[in-house]
């Protein structure tokens, strides 16, 4: 189950979003991505919203991961574990600016950059190099994200 009981840190300490597909990818490949996730002795944010992409791409995760449906639903609840799980409401009120920021890069990235824009000093961990362009939003790729959860 998600963890949602503990409140992220707002404005002082580096709190790490998780775009989907970093959670994607390590669903379906034992990975380093996967490692850094169930490693990580703190919890990464992770939008409300992207419940609904995961149930919609679920059946093809399982397939791709070549894993079975049940050691698939054990692995998302041990990453799940690692995830506070951050309402629509915190991040309604940033979508604009972060529409703004993404519109001509990839506007599907605006929940991720609305998250990252709630919380102050955040690091949205994404593979997408555009999102880069935007400046306002500090993202890393997991190379890098490696530098900073392996200590």
């Amino acid at each position: 189950m998600p963890n949602s009981k503990q409140q992220p840190r707002r404005g002082f300490s580096m709190n790490i979003i998780l775009d989907s597909n970093i959670l994607f990818s390590a669903l379906i490949k034992d990975s380093i991505t996967r490692k850094l996730i169930l490693g990580y002795k703190g919890h990464f944010l992770f939008p409300s919203y992207i419940f609904d992409e995961l149930q919609k791409h679920k059946v093809r995760l399982v397939d791709i991961s070549g894993m079975s449906t049940d050691d698939f639903s054990i692995l998302l609840q041990m990453l799940l574990s690692k995830v506070m799980i951050i309402p629509s409401e915190i991040i309604r009120g940033h979508k604009e600016e972060a529409y703004n920021l993404v519109k001509d890069i990839d506007p599907e990235d605006v929940i991720f950059i609305a998250c990252a824009l709630a919380f102050p000093h955040s690091i949205l961990w994404s593979e997408d190099k555009r999102l880069k362009r935007q400046g306002k939003v500090k993202v890393m790729n997991t190379k890098e994200m490696m530098n900073i959860l392996i200590l």
